[in-house]
Formats: structure tokens, C-alpha cells, sequence
């Protein structure tokens, strides 16, 4: 028996497609053929995909084929999105702004709308959060403050996410799963019965996960992540990733401005005008400089 599902969870070679079969929605435990090493192809959870059922009674089966992906995420390693929703803590830990900003940059690279979640409104002053409104809000299709500790703000993700597939990333230690459980408690017990299938503890999240939590509502769940390489591009090309330059191209006296070193650059005027936040271009000139490098080591 061949069904078409959706996979919602990959762990150590075994996926886990969700069907809809005559009697309703079943998880299948499956493979993936061969064939999948050896085209270099691997199955991403979010993927659409057809299976053979091979025990229907253990709920057992494997991966046929990959259906075509309307968009595909290399970190986190996801497929079929239509937004991001990045989670930063405002403080405890202090936000990193420079890893934010690379998110931000792969997600302008995959043209995916993301939407930035900063966490723990009540531990900060209204000083701090209209500092990084400032900062981001030119540079995200909607910024919201929220604390999950204090059930602040769990309304405007609900309403964020609502028909939509969003991934639902950040690094460890902001409050993902928090927010997580209070917009979708069955999360855990979803998961738990996962992890007792294949032997494992109770819920952390190392793998990224799928979770339908209301009717064309989709949420992945991602391990956190502490670093991110600047994405692989021409150095040139990155400052159409930095939306809030957008406003001053075609105004530097130089075409091509890199707005780094040249005089007479719109951005660098911009930005002592107090028009650009300085954290977010000293964030462009560092990843600038690490594409430059990485750049002279792939042309030497």
C-alpha cells in the first residue's frame, strides 16, 4: 500500500511520516531507499512524501520518493516553510545581535518572511525593548515582545502562526520550548510518545520536529544553536540582504558602494545620522569582512 504523508520528525536514519489514512491520521516509522544515498538526496522533515507501507499492524513502512519542496533551510535543516519565527531572549541571556542578524540574512537569501520573538518582556526596562524596536523594525516582517513566564503576548504568536507553516527557531537557553508549550501544551506528550518509540528520555529538543497545532497551522521545533556561518555569496551581494539599506542604493557616489570604506556613501551618512543602527552595520561590516576572507582562501 503506497500513501502520501508528511515527515515530522527525523532521528539516526528513521523518519516519521504523518498520513491520512481511511480510518484517520497515523505516524509510520520508514526508511528511506537506498536510492536516496546515492543521488545525494536526503529526506528533510517537512518534506512531502510518498511511502510503501511494508506492516501496517507496527506502523512500518518506506520512503519512496520526495515530493518537489517549495523551499528548503540548511540550519535548521527543514523544508516547506512559509515563515520564521526567531526567538531571542531580551535578557538572561543578553541577546546576541550579531547572530540574529545572520538569521535574518538567511532568511532574506530564501525570501521567507521572518518575524522576530523577543522573549522575557518582564525582567527588562520599556528602555530596552524600544531599543531593539528600533533596531528591528525595518528589518522583520513584525517584531512582538512577549514573556511566556507571565503568559504576555502568547495571543499575538497564535494569531502570527494561524494558517500558516512557520519554523519556530533560536539559540538554547531564550524560553522556546516555553513559548512552545504554552501556544501548543500537546508538544511534549507528542513527542514523548515518539521518544518511547525509539527508546529515548524525556523531551529536549535535539531534532527538528513537526507539529500541527490547528487546522492548516504547522509549527517546526528546532534544536537551539549558539553560532551561524555567514551563508556562501559574492561579498558584494550581501548588502541587499541588510533590508534598511534598501532606502539609500543608488545614491553613493560610487556604484557598487559596498558602503564599507568608500567616501561619500549614503548608508555611512545614514548611519551617523542616526538613520541605521550602528550594532546592525557593524554586523554588516564583520560578515562582510569574513566573506572577503572566505573569498581570497577560495580563489588562492
Amino acid at each position: 500500500m503506497e500513501l502520501e504523508g508528511k515527515i515530522v520528525k527525523g532521528i539516526a536514519g528513521f523518519y516519521y511520516v504523518n498520513c491520512l489514512t481511511e480510518t484517520g491520521e497515523k505516524l509510520y516509522e520508514c526508511r528511506a531507499k537506498g536510492i536516496f544515498r546515492k543521488d545525494k538526496i536526503k529526506p528533510l522533515v517537512g518534506d512531502n512524501a510518498l511511502i510503501q507501507v511494508t506492516a501496517e499492524e507496527k506502523g512500518l513502512g518506506n520512503i519512496q520518493s520526495i515530493l518537489p519542496r517549495k523551499n528548503r533551510l540548511i540550519r535548521p535543516e527543514v523544508a516547506n516553510i512559509d515563515q520564521a519565527l526567531i526567538i531571542f531572549a531580551m535578557a538572561e541571556p543578553q541577546p546576541n545581535l550579531n547572530l540574529l542578524d545572520r538569521f535574518l540574512v538567511m532568511m532574506e537569501m530564501q525570501g521567507i518572511d521572518t518575524a522576530i520573538c523577543f522573549n522575557k518582556l518582564d525582567i527588562v526596562t520599556k528602555e530596552e525593548e524600544a531599543r531593539l524596536l528600533a533596531t528591528y523594525e525595518k528589518c522583520a516582517s513584525k517584531v512582538l515582545f512577549v514573556s511566556s513566564r507571565e503568559n504576555i503576548g502568547m495571543d499575538q504568536i497564535c494569531k502570527l502562526l494561524e494558517g500558516r507553516t512557520s519554523v519556530l527557531a533560536g539559540p538554547s537557553g531564550v524560553g522556546k520550548s516555553s513559548i512552545l508549550n504554552q501556544i501548543f501544551p500537546e508538544a511534549a506528550s507528542q513527542t514523548g510518545e515518539v521518544s518511547e518509540k525509539i527508546g529515548r528520555g524525556k523531551h529536549t529538543t535535539r531534532h527538528s520536529e513537526l507539529f500541527c497545532v490547528g487546522e492548516g497551522t504547522y509549527l517546526f521545533d528546532t534544536p537551539g544553536f549558539s553560532s551561524l556561518r555567514v551563508p556562501e555569496m559574492e561579498k558584494e551581494e550581501l548588502k541587499n540582504y541588510f533590508t534598511e539599506f534598501a532606502l539609500y542604493e543608488g545614491g553613493c557616489r560610487f556604484m557598487g558602494c559596498t558602503h564599507t570604506h568608500e567616501p561619500d556613501c549614503k548608508v555611512k551618512e545614514a548611519l551617523d545620522q542616526g538613520k541605521i543602527s550602528p550594532a546592525r552595520y557593524e554586523n554588516y561590516v564583520q560578515m562582510y569582512e569574513e566573506l572577503k576572507e572566505w573569498e581570497r582562501r577560495k580563489y588562492n
